[in-house]
């Protein structure tokens, strides 16, 4: 029973030893792989966050210019009609 104790604990650290040496070895070729791939997915989000802030502005813009554009006129018949001498 000793030997038998003896031997599976031997083959259990042989196994756990080979199986890690197996498992473990990640070369710099397969860190560069995954560097690349994270990269490529960085710069996905970072595109699509520079569209959707893109968007965003040009619609701000858009809404900005309409209502600049709306005020200056509302001054301008403002201007308008207290200038205009046929009015009073």
């Amino acid at each position: 029973m000793k030997r038998f104790t003896a031997m599976f604990a031997s083959a259990f650290l042989f196994v756990a030893l080979v199986g890690s040496a197996f498992a473990m070895p990640q070369d710099a070729k397969d860190d560069m792989k995954a560097a690349g791939h994270e990269t490529k997915e960085a710069a996905k989000d970072t595109g699509k966050a520079t569209k959707k802030v893109a968007k965003k502005t040009g619609h701000a813009v858009k809404k900005g210019t309409k209502k600049a554009a709306h005020k200056t006129k509302e001054g301008a018949e403002k201007v308008k009609d207290k200038v205009d001498p046929d009015k009073k």
